[in-house]
């Protein structure tokens, strides 16, 4: 028997294992299509940036036992989200992976966007949107702490195998956007402090701008609390979790 989870506020799950579930979108009716694609093309002109290319929504989220989350998803593309700015229309949940990442005396590693971002100035844990799975293959466990891990190198130059990383909490916050949050080995602080400079170095050399531009180092909420500018609605909670956890 499954059960649907209630939502209150910035809700953490502890899971122990998501089980992906591919379904269909449901139909968007053709008038909040239009306005979405309005909204979608104004978006674009104020961030040429921007790109519609194919991306996981949640389609639903339930206990099918003790620790286990059977996760619906559907495939879209990021301009589905214009719905959320079309009065009366429903947009799916986004889905996403991230990491805490800590360092070997017990902080964790949290993330500034760049400016040229969808959530410029925002601190967050390392990660990005879920991808859906191309060429036959399937999007399960194993895949998902693949893109975990592959965010992990992308954006901090970490090499974590997708093994290393453990399923640690699920959020849900604003919007309903769903997180698979996992928990990486940790290291120390100058290996972190390196990688990092040597993947933005890189990114840069290749002409793009990174995602991140900067990285702090928090041991609790009250660390967190001092850096400037938004954060995401799930990165207190978070690492308030951890801080209790150690």
């Amino acid at each position: 028997m499954t059960e649907t989870l209630p939502s209150v506020g910035i809700d953490l799950f502890e899971a122990e294992r998501v089980l992906p579930a591919e379904v269909a979108e449901p139909p968007v009716p053709p008038r909040d299509a239009e306005a979405r694609d309005r909204v979608w093309d104004m978006a674009v002109r104020a961030n040429p940036a921007l790109f519609d290319g194919p991306v996981v929504a949640c389609g639903g989220l339930e206990w099918t036992g003790p620790g286990v989350l059977r996760l619906s998803w559907v495939r879209v593309t990021y301009r589905h989200y214009a719905l959320r700015r079309v009065p009366g229309a429903t947009a799916l949940p986004s889905l996403f992976v991230n990491v805490v990442q800590p360092t070997d005396d017990g902080r964790v590693l949290v993330a500034r966007m760049s400016p040229s971002t969808a959530a410029p100035g925002r601190w967050q844990l390392p990660g990005g949107s879920v991808e859906p799975p191309q060429g036959g293959a399937v999007l399960d466990e194993s895949a998902l702490a693949g893109q975990a891990a592959r965010e992990l190198v992308e954006e901090l130059g970490i090499g974590a195998a997708f093994e290393d990383l453990k399923l640690w909490v699920v959020t849900r916050g604003e919007n309903g956007s769903v997180g698979l949050t996992y928990l990486a080995p940790a290291l120390p602080e100058a290996t972190l402090r390196a990688d990092f400079t040597a993947a933005a170095a890189d990114e840069r050399a290749q002409g793009r701008e990174p995602e991140l531009d900067g990285i702090a180092l928090v041991r609790s909420p009250d660390e967190l609390a001092v850096l400037a500018g938004p954060h995401a609605d799930y990165l207190e909670p978070v690492v308030r979790r951890f801080s209790g956890c150690r």
